[in-house]
């Protein structure tokens, strides 16, 4: 295993709402980084079944276990699953011993779950039940993260497929987050009556979390002016392909923090106590934004493990964090891709 040590950037956010790295790099502290598990292809989400991590990996299609050792061992293959562009095997979460994907299959995306059979170290798949079908897909922008809130519910997030206009298409699927019950049902208190449609207007959102107080916050690719940290209200309309960023039109609501893309390309998003932590592609660095603040941020690990996709509490406290560096726009190095263990300052 490889510990890295790294001191913080401070980032205060600029005139135009654009972070900007500070000269003061002191005082926010150093966070180190453990590297878990090597040898990964295209890994795109970490999901916990207890203490055990699983790992979907977006071209493969396989699920993986992590061993306490380090080693991972296949699962299973979600044989349906169709790695093209950005498509493929995506988001992975875990609810009472089931496993649930969002895949790629042909021209759809949809939501699958899977009972995950026998015990940690020796688990295997069982068949696959459909929960949500007909999530428009394309090369690019398929979203895909899927997360389980307080509330029970299952979230969902979709990108536009590469159909700008779908994502303020209400009876679209696309540009959306979604949220449902376990079995794809839609809860009696959506925002919108018989709809899984939970919030509207968004581009490509790869990262949703929770804080302690219930509120969504959720991360969106944008096109070539402004990435977004968005508050997810029910029923929001976040205006793409309307407005991008920061817009202060009437109808649509602002991001509570924009980046450039080319220091962000935000994907994962975890949150611990009253900060949220968003792994970054372009951007290649782990982002620390304070929610009681979000217009500043903090960035750890700036250049230093490359692309990262994905970001999640683990149960000893720590983040684990998986890099993206062989998904074909990164450079990957001998080892990658990997999971790290990251340990923060208090």
């Amino acid at each position: 295993m490889v510990l890295t040590v790294l001191a913080a950037a401070a980032c205060t956010a600029g005139p135009d709402g654009a972070g900007g790295l500070s000269t003061d790099e002191s005082s926010a502290g150093a966070a180190t980084a453990e590297t878990i598990a090597t040898g990964l292809d295209a890994p795109w989400s970490v999901a916990f079944a207890g203490s055990t991590a699983l790992i979907s990996e977006r071209d493969t299609g396989r699920i993986l276990s992590v061993n306490p050792d380090g080693t991972t061992y296949e699962v299973g293959s979600i044989a349906e699953s169709a790695g093209s562009g950005e498509g493929g095997l995506l988001g992975i979460a875990v609810q009472d011993g089931v496993l649930f994907t969002y895949l790629t299959a042909g021209e759809e995306n949809r939501i699958d779950r899977r009972e995950l059979s026998g015990d940690a170290g020796s688990w295997g798949l069982g068949p696959p039940e459909t929960v949500v079908e007909g999530i428009p897909a394309g090369r690019v922008h398929n979203g895909g993260r899927l997360a389980f809130g307080p509330d029970g519910m299952l979230y969902a997030t979709t990108g536009d497929a590469g159909d700008r206009d779908s994502a303020q298409d209400l009876e679209s699927l696309a540009g959306k987050i979604l949220r449902m019950a376990a079995d794809g049902t839609v809860p009696a208190d959506n925002p919108l009556p018989g709809s899984l449609v939970y919030s509207y207007g968004h581009r490509n959102p790869q990262g949703i979390g929770w804080d302690a107080d219930g509120i969504l916050y959720a991360s969106e690719f944008g096109q070539d002016t402004w990435d977004e940290l968005n508050v997810i209200e029910p029923g929001g309309n976040y205006g793409w392909p309307e407005v991008e960023g920061m817009a202060g039109e009437a109808g649509f609501i602002d991001p509570v923090q924009q980046w450039a893309p080319d220091v962000a390309s935000p994907s994962g998003i975890a949150i611990v106590k009253e900060s949220a932590y968003i792994a970054n592609l372009r951007g290649e660095r782990l982002r620390q934004v304070p929610l009681a603040d979000p217009g500043t941020s903090t960035d750890y690990f700036t250049g230093e493990h490359s692309r990262l996709r994905d970001v999640v509490n683990a149960p000893d406290g720590s983040l684990w964090v998986l890099t993206n560096n062989t998904d074909g726009r990164g450079k990957p190095g001998p080892d990658d891709d990997r999971i790290l263990r990251i340990e923060l300052p208090d």
